[in-house]
């Protein structure tokens, strides 16, 4: 039976049903689940030390695009609206491959391990050169984080009337074929389980409606989840009114996309109508600032989502558009794009944090992750507090005011992932090293 303990945290937040703070506290993890929190724990296994520490639930990642982190500040993308971006980077990812892929997922996931995160969706939809979706699952469990990949595809090329080049578009029966493949190889909807396959057309102005329609019922046959982006901006809306006759929110609902297995990424332009949808329905949103504020696509409502029950979580959406990749970071600035927009009162550090773990995990339908209670997954933050950004806080527990911004131990169903601050399960200067050549042969190309 390995048991770990993490003793004396100075400030303990569960994020439990009582949202409890403890002070002084510890936690006993046995066989990779929390077996116990509260004072004076005893363990014959390894003690972690955590005074001067901020100990929090793992936080979670519920829109990425790992891929992406080969292509960060690409030149003649940097300052272009959502279509304008993608036009300019798709014939680059046209040619990447299985390498590629492989590598990026390494840097993302590590990017995101050493800001605190725990477990990540990832939503895939390009499969150039023989790139396939396991290419970034293996890269997952490499990592040691867990992971939540979608099997993501276009089908409606510039030809056609869609956004995508015709070369990175696929037929509709393959997407459909190779989601089931995928699922059967890899999905485990079990307890505690590593890894989750999801279903996600990229959009609305990629796929076509029998795609999503066929998509939907292929993952309620599964019994697995649904992914795609909506309402992202301005663009977004007058594609959706000008092709479908409709807005986003009755674009989702008549084709099948809302329920407590769905999330939407962005959501920025959803009006009071489709929020009342979205908690009506219990539809998640991945909600993504800082790539929103990089592509000038506005501010999400999401104060007027959670007022409205709808489950909120974080995303850092993919490296080209963000372009960094760190959780932490996203849940204080989601903090700051409502403060900016309603009031200093709209929302705090507390609640931004309480997103990007427990809200996270409710997205992707993780009631076994999120928040350190008995019998819930191990997955843990410990962030120290003794340094330079916390120095004069008076209250370090408000981890998103001040930081730090690098968690200093990570653990992932109780493994150890990061210790004192780096990445122990995989050589991280090579991976950065691969990922340096890759990028400078693309932009070379």
């Amino acid at each position: 039976m390995r048991e770990i303990l993490i003793r004396g945290a100075d400030y303990l937040l569960t994020m439990n049903d009582a949202r409890e703070e403890l002070r002084g506290a510890d936690i006993l993890i046995r066989n990779g689940i929390i077996a116990g929190v509260g004072h004076a724990l005893e363990s014959d296994g390894e003690v972690v030390l955590a005074a001067g520490c901020v100990v929090t639930p793992g936080l979670v990642n519920t829109h990425h695009h790992l891929y992406q982190s080969l292509t960060r500040a690409v030149p003649g993308a940097q300052d272009a609206l959502l279509f304008g971006w993608l036009k300019t980077l798709y014939p680059i990812w046209g040619r990447f491959g299985p390498e590629e892929t492989r590598v990026s997922a390494l840097t993302g996931l590590a990017e995101l391990a050493l800001s605190g995160c725990t477990l990540s969706s990832d939503h895939l939809y390009i499969f150039p050169n023989g790139a396939r979706l396991e290419d970034t699952i293996h890269a997952a469990a490499e990592i040691g984080l867990r992971f939540h990949p979608t099997r993501g595809a276009m089908s409606i090329g510039e030809s056609a009337g869609g956004l995508p080049p015709d070369a990175l578009v696929e037929g509709e029966d393959r997407i459909l074929n190779d989601c089931i493949r995928v699922i059967d190889s890899f999905h485990d909807a079990g307890e505690g389980s590593m890894c989750r396959v999801g279903i996600a057309p990229c959009s609305p102005f990629s796929v076509s409606r029998d795609l999503m329609r066929n998509a939907a019922l292929l993952a309620r046959d599964k019994g697995v989840m649904l992914h795609t982006h909506l309402a992202e901006n301005e663009e977004d809306i007058a594609y959706s009114e000008a092709n479908f006759g409709c807005r986003p929110g009755q674009y989702a609902e008549d084709l099948g996309w809302t329920g407590d297995d769905v999330w939407h990424a962005h959501c920025v332009k959803l009006d009071a109508q489709e929020i009342d949808l979205f908690s009506k329905t219990r539809t998640g949103v991945a909600h993504c600032p800082c790539s929103n504020c990089r592509l000038g696509s506005g501010i999400a409502p999401v104060r007027a989502m959670r007022d409205a029950g709808v489950k909120v979580g974080l995303g850092v959406d993919g490296s080209a558009s963000n372009d960094a990749g760190n959780l932490v970071l996203e849940a204080r600035q989601s903090m700051l794009l409502q403060r900016v927009s309603q009031g200093a009162d709209a929302m705090s550090a507390r609640e931004a944090l309480e997103i990007a773990t427990r809200g996270g995990a409710e997205v992707l339908g993780r009631s076994d992750c999120g928040q350190i209670a008995l019998g819930k997954r191990a997955d843990i933050a410990i962030w120290d507090v003794r340094g330079l950004e916390s120095a004069g806080s008076w209250d370090p527990a408000a981890l998103l005011l001040a930081g730090p911004t690098r968690v200093r131990d990570l653990f992932v169903e109780g493994r150890q992932v990061v210790r004192d601050g780096h990445l122990i399960s995989i050589d991280l200067p090579k991976v950065i090293e691969r990922q340096n050549r890759l990028a400078r042969a693309s932009a070379e190309r």
